[in-house]
């Protein structure tokens, strides 16, 4: 397999891990083109028998910030979409549920939008005192995706999920760790090491025996992750006409409160 997919990076550690860098720090803003990279990764991984185990992670500041609303490539993909077409960036995060290998996500810095939904579609996740992480869709006025609709409950409960999506709010790395989104909480500059050791320890077992159990335990995952990004995709492409979307893409850039007047 390649070691170079777009902006993604990766390397082949010892123990059977792959470690797998986006790289586009500091913000690491993801992308339709980021996210078919990492399909494409993940689905070649999965046939390298060298590789048991994914870390994901990413350089900079912030694991993910979520989408670059002012991308002129993404403006122009949306101008293009009509209603009836599938949101592509929801048909390659579906790709990246059906891969096989175990994935282990390091989270420094933001988690935001859709780049904490990439952070749920792990299977593990590694948080510290600076993970910040936001499902902020409806500060965008429009509404959640990336499978979240799906994903978050499974992890922290209906409840806990419903508030992070009709609030907004951001919840610090203590936080997160409370409500049961870190499998494992350590210090800021152990993120990464600690994820690695993690995705050591799930490789150094039998792989077929593994695979088995991660797809008996995510059995049907992929297939309700698709269901949820069509109605979350056709809810998004209607309320990306609006004046609150507008305006609430706008008030984040300018970290201000949205004048939202419901049109």
């Amino acid at each position: 397999m390649k070691d170079q997919y777009g902006d993604i990076a990766v390397t082949l550690l010892d123990g059977y891990v792959g470690q797998c860098e986006i790289q586009r720090g500091p913000n690491n803003f993801f992308d339709h083109q980021l996210i078919r990279d990492l399909s494409d990764c993940f689905e070649d991984i999965d046939a390298n028998p060298d590789i048991r185990a994914i870390v994901l992670c990413s350089e900079g500041k912030h694991f993910c910030a979520g989408a670059n609303f002012g991308s002129s490539a993404r403006q122009e993909e949306e101008q293009q979409r009509t209603a009836d077409d599938p949101n592509p960036l929801y048909t390659e995060a579906v790709r990246l549920f059906r891969c096989k290998t175990p994935v282990i996500a390091s989270v420094q810095g933001a988690a935001v939008g859709g780049g904490f939904g990439l952070s749920v579609m792990a299977d593990f996740r590694v948080l510290c005192p600076n993970t910040r992480m936001t499902a902020n869709f409806v500060k965008l006025g429009f509404t959640p995706g990336f499978g979240l609709t799906h994903t978050l409950a499974r992890i922290i409960g209906s409840q806990k999920a419903n508030l992070l999506f009709l609030t907004g709010r951001r919840i610090n790395g203590e936080t997160a760790n409370e409500w049961g989104l870190a499998d494992i909480f350590t210090d800021n500059d152990n993120v990464r090491d600690a994820a690695i050791e993690l995705a050591r320890e799930i490789a150094k077992n039998a792989p077929l025996a593994v695979v088995s159990v991660r797809e008996q335990m995510r059995s049907g995952l992929a297939d309700g992750v698709k269901a949820a990004t069509d109605i979350e995709g056709a809810a998004q492409f209607g309320l990306q006409k609006t004046a609150d979307h507008r305006e609430g893409v706008k008030a984040v850039s300018e970290r201000r409160p949205g004048n939202f007047i419901g049109s």
